[in-house]
C-alpha cells in the first residue's frame, strides 16, 4: 500500500478522537495553540518512553519464566507510557490559569496520549506493519481509542486532584491518577500479549468495561462544564458555580 494512504490510516483515529473532544470542550474551550502544544508534547514524550522501556527490559527480571508477559504488560508498556504522559501532563496543567474546570483534566490529558498514540500507530503502520494494512485498521478501532480511554481515568482523577478540598483527597487521587491508568493498560496489554484462548474471552467484556466507565466520567464533567456555561448566561458572568463537597464521585455544581 502506498506510503501516504498508509500515513493517513495511521494519524486518521486520532485525528477523529481530537475532533470529539475539541467539540465536548464547546463551553469553555481554550485556545487552540493550548491544545497543540499539549498533542505535541504528547507526540514527544515517545523518546523518554522509548528510553525508560529500554531500561525496564534490560533489567528484566522474570526472563524466560510465565511472569515475562505480566512484567512487559504492566512494567514495560504500562508503567513506562502513563508514567510519562503522566509526567508530561502535570508539568504543562497543574499551574496553568486555563485549568479552571474538571473538564480541562480530561481534554488535555487525551490530547497528550493522543501525541503519543499517532506517533506510536505511525510507527506501527508506516514501518513495522507496512505490508499488512489490516494492522492500521486494528489500531485504528482498539489500539488508539485505548490510549484515549486510559487518558479519561487519569485526567478525571487529576480533576479531582486539582479541585480537592483537602490535601488528604488530592494526594489519593493523585496516587490513583497513575496507578488506575496503569493497571487498565497494563490489562490491556497482557490480555492481547497472552495470545490465550482462555484471556481473550475476557478481553471484550475489558473492552466493554472501559468504554462505559470512562465515559460516564467524561459525561460527569462535560455536564458540569454545561452547566456553569448555563449559569454564566443566565448570570452575565458575575458569579460562578462551585463544586459541592462530598463524595466526589457523584457530587454534582451548586450556585454559590
Amino acid at each position: 500500500m502506498e506510503p501516504i494512504r498508509l500515513l493517513f490510516m495511521a494519524v486518521l483515529p486520532g485525528i477523529i478522537l481530537i475532533l470529539i473532544m475539541v467539540y465536548l470542550d464547546r463551553y469553555d474551550r481554550e485556545p487552540i495553540r493550548y491544545m497543540v502544544r499539549f498533542f505535541l508534547w504528547g507526540a514527544f514524550s515517545v523518546l523518554p518512553v522509548l528510553g525508560l522501556e529500554a531500561i525496564l527490559s534490560i533489567l528484566n527480571p522474570f526472563r524466560g519464566s510465565a511472569l515475562e508477559i505480566v512484567y512487559f504488560a504492566f512494567v514495560v508498556a504500562g508503567f513506562s507510557e502513563e508514567f510519562i504522559k503522566r509526567k508530561f501532563l502535570l508539568r504543562s496543567l497543574w499551574q496553568a490559569e486555563f485549568f479552571d474546570q474538571r473538564l480541562d483534566g480530561i481534554v488535555f490529558s487525551v490530547l497528550i496520549a493522543l501525541g503519543f498514540a499517532t506517533v506510536e500507530n505511525i510507527s506501527y503502520v508506516l514501518f513495522q506493519y507496512a505490508q499488512e494494512p489490516l494492522v492500521a485498521i486494528y489500531r485504528g478501532v482498539l489500539s488508539v481509542p485505548a490510549h484515549m480511554l486510559f487518558a479519561i481515568a487519569m485526567g478525571y482523577e487529576i480533576s479531582l486532584a486539582k479541585f480537592a478540598p483537602t490535601e488528604s483527597d488530592r494526594n489519593r487521587h493523585l496516587f490513583k491518577s497513575l496507578w488506575i491508568p496503569v493497571f487498565l493498560h497494563g490489562m490491556f496489554d497482557f490480555i492481547l500479549m497472552a495470545q490465550q484462548w482462555g484471556l481473550m474471552i475476557f478481553f471484550f467484556p475489558f473492552l466493554l468495561y472501559l468504554w462505559i466507565s470512562n465515559v460516564r466520567k467524561l459525561k460527569r464533567f462535560y455536564e458540569d462544564a454545561k452547566q456553569i456555561h448555563q449559569f454564566e448566561l443566565e448570570n452575565g458572568g458575575e458569579e460562578e458555580p462551585e463544586i459541592a463537597p462530598g463524595n466526589d464521585q457523584e457530587n454534582r455544581l451548586i450556585v454559590k
